[in-house]
């Protein structure tokens, strides 16, 4: 019932940032491609050239008694360390959420460069986000990695959270994603690289913000079916203990009147 109530909540705010971030997306596409020399273009956008070092930004929730959403974040992620490992490249990892740095310690604990946790929190604000965001690019400022995936649970449905990874650094734009469907031509003022300075670490703020919203409601969808399961689980087990009880107690007495009865015949 308490996942319930703030279910409602969550998700309301999960959905209302749905636009807000692919407007941003589709906003950076079509700056991106007015960019006449993509090697003069900020580094958030061009990336490093290199692909060797991978940063996997795993966000995942502080509690547990979820089912498994925060193990299928993890293993998403941990899937893609290992492809990546395979290929020769090097993982760092940072984690937002005490579940997922408790799982993946046990595996990569050297290859965790950052954890931030959200206990305190009681509201996510754009504000918690653009701190870790921050973070994310000082990182790549300072040369840690060349490529940051982000990893969260898209919700669906309170039956339905789809593990997601999302690129940030370098981002990827959809085809098509940035001409809005009409073909417009648009001319920027300053000019295209001033535009992405700005908007560029502020759309990794965003859409880290909205994988903090979907997760969130993602979150109290997947304890809200995991309490209802334990509960019908709960009360089934109940039930055949309860059966038990009333066979071995009505056993018992039947082995007593016996006696009872064989004694007096005795007697």
């Amino acid at each position: 019932m308490v996942s319930a109530s703030k279910l409602r909540r969550a998700q309301a705010a999960a959905e209302a940032a749905r636009p807000y971030a692919g407007r941003m997306e589709k906003v950076l596409s079509n700056i991106a491609s007015a960019v006449g020399d993509i090697a003069t273009a900020p580094k958030l956008l061009s990336g490093t050239g290199s692909d060797r070092v991978h940063l996997l930004l795993v966000c995942t929730a502080e509690r547990g008694l979820c089912g498994p959403f925060n193990s299928a974040i993890v293993r998403l992620a941990r899937e893609r360390a290992n492809a990546l490992i395979g290929e020769g490249k090097q993982v760092k990892f940072f984690c937002v959420g005490r579940k997922g740095y408790e799982q993946l310690r046990r595996t990569f604990e050297k290859q965790i460069i950052e954890h931030v946790e959200l206990r305190a929190v009681r509201t996510l604000h754009f504000e918690n986000a653009e701190s870790i965001g921050e973070q994310v690019v000082r990182l790549f400022e300072d040369g840690a990695f060349d490529v940051c995936t982000l990893f969260f649970s898209r919700f669906k449905s309170v039956i339905a959270q789809i593990p997601t990874a999302q690129q940030l650094i370098p981002p990827v734009f959809e085809s098509g994603a940035g001409n809005a469907g009409n073909g417009a031509a648009y001319e920027y003022e300053p000019d295209e690289d001033e535009i992405l300075a700005e908007l560029l670490p502020r759309n990794i703020a965003v859409q880290i913000f909205k994988a903090l919203l979907e997760n969130a409601a993602s979150f109290y969808g997947a304890q809200m079916s995991a309490m209802d399961n334990a509960t019908r689980n709960a009360g089934e087990m109940i039930r055949k203990q309860t059966l038990t009880y009333n066979r071995t107690r009505q056993a018992m007495i039947t082995k007593e009147l016996i006696e009872i009865i064989s004694g007096a015949e005795a007697l």
